[in-house]
């Protein structure tokens, strides 16, 4: 049993101190851990040439074109080597730190649905997360942390198990003044455990069982819904997961609450089945873009002669 940490903070800090925590306990129940720091690599961002998802588009093994100028291509095949990952990520201005988000958007490049889809990748790897957003302050700054991060594990089939919040913890070594956080961090560790040591088939959610709106995958956060690509409509949806449904009035408790439809898990992100589809949207969008090329091309002229001042 092989968990590893990917830690985004910086090193001794908070959020390394609660990745530590959680494998200490994963370690005590039997589990082989290791811990990686992202400040010790070199990451560049996507650069958006889309090569590799036009690859996979044409059934093709994609290559990053970045594959060979920094550590990210390393990074992932160590993960694709473990039973499950403990993401602990500080929380900048209510989102993650952009470290995390630049590692986690070359993601692309490996998207296991995609790679299933076109037979590059024969079987899911079936890996599972706990997840651990650190702060400042309390939820009102950290509004998009976890849904962030949680958003981020789809490409790589990363099923979240786990997730918490750590609060008020603004200088390094805060959280030791919070053994509540450390025991928490300590219960995510043992459930990471107890997630890699049950059948796929069988995992469920073991964080706490009213957490957030959506049932799917406990993000806070709820959207009016808008059109599908392809017509496919839900008068409300998670951003994180893609459930669809509606929002209901409880009549036991009379709070809201968001109901998944009977159809609302048809793009449900966890699902390889279901995220693929978003592959055939990327393939039918480039064909409409290709289908309009020439009309599109004097247009990109014009506007690339077009230049403003910048910088003094």
């Amino acid at each position: 049993m092989k968990i590893m940490a990917i830690v985004a903070g910086r090193r001794n800090g908070n959020s390394e101190i609660l990745a530590k925590e959680a494998l200490s306990a994963a370690r005590a129940q039997g589990a082989e851990c290791s811990l990686i720091n992202l400040f010790d690599y070199k990451i560049l961002p996507c650069t958006g040439c889309e090569g590799c998802t036009m690859s996979m588009g044409q059934g093709k093994q994609p290559v990053c074109v970045l594959k060979e100028k920094d550590d990210v291509d390393r990074i992932i095949r160590k993960m694709h080597q473990q039973d499950g990952i403990i993401v602990s990520v500080p929380t900048y201005d209510l989102m993650p730190s952009a470290l995390y988000t630049m590692f986690t958007q070359r993601f692309i490049a490996y998207e296991l649905a995609f790679l299933l889809k076109i037979g590059v990748v024969k079987k899911d790897p079936h890996l599972v997360a706990g997840v651990i957003a650190n702060g400042g302050s309390c939820h009102d700054w950290q509004g998009l942390a976890l849904e962030t991060i949680g958003a981020t594990m789809f490409t790589q089939s990363i099923r979240v198990v786990d997730q918490f919040m750590a609060i008020r913890n603004g200088l390094p070594g805060n959280v030791l003044v919070h053994p509540e956080q450390l025991e928490r961090a300590r219960k995510l560790g043992e459930n990471m455990v107890k997630a890699v040591s049950t059948p796929p088939e069988a995992r469920t959610w073991l964080g706490e069982p009213d957490m957030g709106l959506c049932p799917n995958c406990h993000s806070s956060l709820i959207a009016r819904g808008e059109p599908h690509w392809n017509g496919v409509y839900y008068p409300y949806e998670c951003p994180v997961c893609g459930a669809g449904g509606d929002l209901v009035k409880d009549e036991t408790t009379g709070k809201i609450r968001f109901a998944v439809a009977p159809d609302g898990l048809d793009f449900d992100r966890n699902q390889n089945e279901c995220r693929d589809k978003h592959l055939d949207e990327i393939v039918a969008t480039r064909r409409h873009y290709l289908s309009h090329r020439e009309e599109v091309m004097p247009a990109m002229a014009r506007y690339k002669e077009m230049t403003f001042p910048g910088l003094d």
